[in-house]
């Protein structure tokens, strides 16, 4: 069931098996997986995320290469409610570890906003990531070709920047050395700092003998016209031509409501798992960019698919066995 403002107080008594925290790839196919085996779930999912604004998914199997992102979203999240999954726009702001139940403090709504608290037994962390943007004073010029020919993904996208003209885009000196990657793709690639690092004179160099310019100016526009790059123009008023980019400035993880939970082994933001997904907190899973391992969605399907049978698996080895009642009244001569 769609769950709003108007009738979540029907499922405030509700103890789930599972809540996901995240209607992304990774979350949906948890929770698909979660109602077909007739486990009641309540997937969270605040809008806005990475999939929602993926504009071809070009390595998806089965899928044509330029299905946009939020139309597998919206598809999803139908399938998810109509095997009979719970689905809830909403912000998780808290998680308290009561024992044998977890609380999901969530707050609906930007005006007027009500902080409902819902319990599950497990918990499947799939809020996933965003990508940090080049800010610029008009943020729209980003956004008109981020997902386009302006990248995020490297693994994802990498294909499609094959010997263009890229530059690359990024916020730390660390981060540069994505061009020595990169240029297995490309060696035709620029650096551009956007004026927020000092580049040692070791990297310089280094850029230097691979023949990549360096500029430390801040980008003033992207260039171009129907999401499809030019070029970049820099506030000193150099234009570098490029028909593509990655963004390699790190990203922001969504995982704040896991941090106040004990027993949860980290590996920088991502969250240590085993082979299904589980945490070192039995019962908690993370799923895709939250956990340790490759940022792809077909890892993040599978995830979902992993972490919601390892859950089924635990309630049905706990629950008793169903009887053919009717049957038990006939005495075995």
């Amino acid at each position: 069931m769609r769950l709003s403002s108007k009738n979540l107080d029907t499922r405030l008594d509700t103890v789930y098996d599972a809540i996901v925290v995240g209607g992304g790839m990774g979350g949906l196919s948890a929770a698909i997986y979660l109602a077909r085996y007739g486990l009641k779930c309540l997937v969270i999912e605040k809008g806005k995320g990475r999939s929602m604004w993926m504009q071809d998914l070009r390595n998806y199997v089965g899928l044509d290469p330029d299905t946009p992102g939020r139309d597998i979203i919206n598809h999803g999240t139908k399938q998810a409610v109509d095997w009979g999954a719970d689905h809830l726009r909403g912000y998780v702001e808290d998680v308290t570890d009561e024992g044998d139940t977890f609380a999901v403090k969530v707050k609906v709504g930007k005006k007027d906003s009500i902080y409902p608290v819902f319990r599950s037994k497990y918990l499947i962390a799939a809020s996933g990531v965003i990508d940090v943007l080049p800010e610029l004073d008009d943020m729209q010029n980003v956004y008109d070709y981020a997902g386009y020919t302006l990248h995020v993904c490297m693994i994802c996208d990498g294909f499609d920047m094959w010997d263009q003209k890229a530059v690359l885009i990024v916020g730390k000196e660390s981060q540069i050395n994505a061009a020595f990657v990169l240029n297995w793709f490309t060696p035709y690639i620029t650096v551009l700092t956007h004026g927020l690092c000092t580049v040692s004179d070791e990297m310089k160099q280094k850029l230097a003998e691979h023949g990549y310019p360096l500029y430390e100016s801040a980008i003033a526009r992207f260039v171009g016209e129907d999401h499809k790059m030019q070029g970049v123009e820099l506030v000193d008023g150099t234009f570098i031509e490029a028909t593509t980019g990655l963004i390699n400035m790190g990203s922001i993880y969504h995982n704040h409501y896991l941090k106040g939970i004990e027993g949860l082994e980290w590996d920088g933001e991502n969250l240590v798992t085993n082979e299904m997904a589980q945490t070192s907190h039995d019962r908690i899973f993370a799923l895709g960019d939250l956990k340790k391992g490759l940022n792809q969605v077909s890892v993040a399907v599978a995830d979902g698919t992993l972490a919601a049978t390892q859950i089924w698996r635990n309630i049905r080895r706990q629950s008793p066995p169903r009887k053919w009642e009717s049957n038990l009244s006939t005495t075995i001569q």
